[in-house]
């Protein structure tokens, strides 16, 4: 049985979109929103507002195991005083970069619990992996061709491990397709396990 979503869920999202949306654009090329977390950020507060079963499983699958990856490297980061191990959040450290845009960049610590609580609430769709697939793959592609050298939106240029001024070219994109492709299936196979709500 699946249970509402609270309305203070989707009016809270909305607030903190508000906020985040035009500094962001003011912030960041338009590419930038391309990012899977931008992209779940934003379809998040779709379907906290629709109650959408299938778009809040999908979103979950695109970003639960990435996020969370997100918070790993920021979190041990801040404990190195600024070294994050994978190097995917080097941004947050970044003193010329403007502290609020870092501040609201701490929404990934929220968002993949978010999401869950979400899909825990709705249940889990589990043709959401065979539904996020295709989109996931297609944002890789559309961010490839519209990225400039000095923007690794989605890694698709490097790894983050790569030197920033290292273009790798598509072998790597092909690489990077498959690896979020086992990464989202074994997101979609954990999801499954998640119990029922009675």
């Amino acid at each position: 049985m699946t249970a509402p979503l609270p309305r203070s869920l989707p009016v809270v999202w909305t607030v903190l979109f508000a906020v985040w949306l035009p500094a962001y654009w003011l912030e960041f090329p338009l590419v930038n929103f391309l990012w899977f977390s931008n992209i779940a950020f934003v379809g998040g507060l779709v379907a906290a507002w629709s109650g959408s079963r299938r778009l809040a499983a999908m979103l979950l699958v695109a970003v639960g195991l990435l996020e969370l990856g997100w918070i790993f490297d920021f979190l041990v980061g801040l404990a190195l005083g600024g070294q994050p191990p994978l190097g995917g959040v080097g941004y947050m450290f970044d003193a010329d970069i403007p502290l609020h845009i870092r501040a609201l960049s701490l929404h990934h610590l929220a968002l993949p619990f978010a999401l869950l609580w979400m899909v825990w609430r709705l249940g889990y769709d589990p043709a959401a992996f065979r539904w996020w697939l295709p989109i996931g793959l297609g944002v890789v592609l559309v961010t490839r061709w519209l990225v400039e050298p000095d923007q690794n939106v989605n890694w698709v240029l490097r790894s983050p491990l790569h030197a920033e001024d290292q273009v790798v070219g598509w072998p790597w994109v092909l690489a990077l397709m498959v690896a979020l492709t086992v990464i989202w299936w074994l997101t979609h196979r954990l999801l499954c396990l998640l119990p029922k709500r009675s």
